[in-house]
């Protein structure tokens, strides 16, 4: 499907116990749900208060998280002037009502905390803020926003749900320990609420990585999974369980919800031939530990986009979906998002990479096995999303897991 370039939004307006009606519809650029900057920008500069998108409420056409009209709930920071508080109805009341696995920073008492805990940590690091939070994306997995900084660098929040998410702190501690260039300085940590403060990383993101980029992070990456595999610290370091016997078990949970409400998107035959890969799991599983690769620590989400660089230096971002697992899992992620001549030289480093950190090993053989439950394993991290969600930010990932199951379906006869 294109991507949208463009959404339509409304925003219904509180500030604390005040409602102040809907605010729109508007036409904002970028067609991506999870893009508030724009969103904070033009109510902002209509109202003359600053303003936060807690959430998104409603989302009518569009799809895969982008276009359409969307509807969320917007705070003011301040009090708007010229707008009178009224009595919400009774479906904008419930819209904007209290909601089962509402995100921390989805809540105007949550985000101030975050915002709280944020600006008492730079000061605790020497960098005190200039000025308010700026919001750049928040969605149903996290809430990302940018500080100004008096020692003139930026710095950056990051709240995500600690139900189903890694310690990312902590994550990057383990990674750091091995090559401290790899990661992104960390300037605050409060992993039992999902917080973390980050220091700004000079670059861009790698969309369409050049062959350097991909030469020099991806062999980083794997050194540093080999060096905590070999010494014990990814399998005591108490991450998510997503080690090849224990996905089996998690694939089977997934495929019993499916058959017990299959819903309109899985055919009986699907579930069928879903059983049926189910079955072969266990000698997969024999054959890819036959490979001679250890499970590590494995990022989880390992695309281009997760890379930054600056020309000279690459960093590696965004460790919500650590876990530990088959490095494999890491190996195959760019392949959806680079050309085909740039896949051929992903592979080959990492193979290459692995293949001198494990003599003997077959790293090839390995990322040829591991493509069904390359598939499997985001089928079961999507329907955690689902799990822990409230239900408004539902169309984002809704769907999600059956067309990872159909991707492994497609692939399951080539291994």
């Amino acid at each position: 499907m294109k991507r949208a370039s463009s959404r339509s939004v409304t925003a219904h307006l509180t500030y604390g116990e005040d409602y102040f009606g809907p605010q729109g519809p508007y036409e904002v650029s970028e067609g991506w749900w999870s893009a508030a900057a724009p969103v904070v920008e033009r109510l902002s500069e209509e109202l003359g208060v600053p303003v936060v998108v807690l959430r998104l409420a409603e989302v009518a056409e569009g799809g895969g998280g982008h276009g359409g009209h969307v509807v969320y709930h917007v705070e003011a920071l301040e009090r708007p002037a010229g707008l009178v508080p009224r009595q919400a109805g009774p479906d904008t009341a419930a819209l904007l009502g209290p909601a089962e696995r509402r995100a921390g920073w989805a809540t105007p008492a949550g985000l101030r905390e975050s915002f709280d805990w944020a600006e008492q940590a730079l000061d605790r690091a020497g960098r005190p803020a200039t000025g308010r939070a700026e919001q750049i994306r928040t969605w149903n997995l996290s809430g990302l926003f940018r500080y100004r900084t008096a020692t003139g660098g930026d710095a950056w929040l990051k709240a995500t749900n600690p139900t189903f998410n890694a310690r990312e702190g902590d994550v990057i501690a383990l990674f750091g320990s091995v090559d401290p260039t790899l990661v992104p300085p960390v300037l605050g940590s409060d992993p039992e609420r999902g917080r973390l403060l980050l220091d700004h990383v000079p670059g861009e993101d790698c969309w369409g990585p050049s062959a350097e980029e991909v030469a020099d992070v991806v062999p980083r990456l794997v050194a540093a999974q080999a060096a905590l595999a070999a010494d014990g610290r990814a399998a005591a370091a108490g991450l998510r369980d997503r080690t090849l016997p224990t996905l089996v078990l998690q694939v089977n949970d997934v495929l019993d919800r499916l058959a017990a409400d299959p819903g309109p998107e899985l055919t009986a035959g699907e579930l069928d031939a879903a059983r049926a890969l189910a079955a072969r799991l266990p000698a997969l599983v024999a054959q890819l530990a036959a490979c001679g690769l250890p499970e590590t620590l494995v990022h989880g989400d390992f695309h281009p986009g997760n890379w930054r660089s600056d020309g000279t230096r690459s960093v590696v971002v965004d460790y919500a979906d650590s876990c530990l697992g088959h490095p494999a899992l890491d190996g195959l992620r760019p392949r959806q998002y680079v050309d085909d001549e740039r896949w051929a030289q992903a592979a080959e480093v990492w193979a290459r990479a692995w293949r001198e950190h494990v003599p003997g090993s077959s790293p090839e053989r390995a990322l040829e096995l591991v493509e069904p439950l390359y598939h499997l394993a985001y089928a079961v991290r999507y329907q955690e999303f689902l799990d822990h969600i409230e239900a408004s930010e539902r169309p984002y990932h809704e769907g999600d897991p059956v067309s990872e199951l159909r991707a492994a379906l497609a692939c399951a006869d080539r291994v």
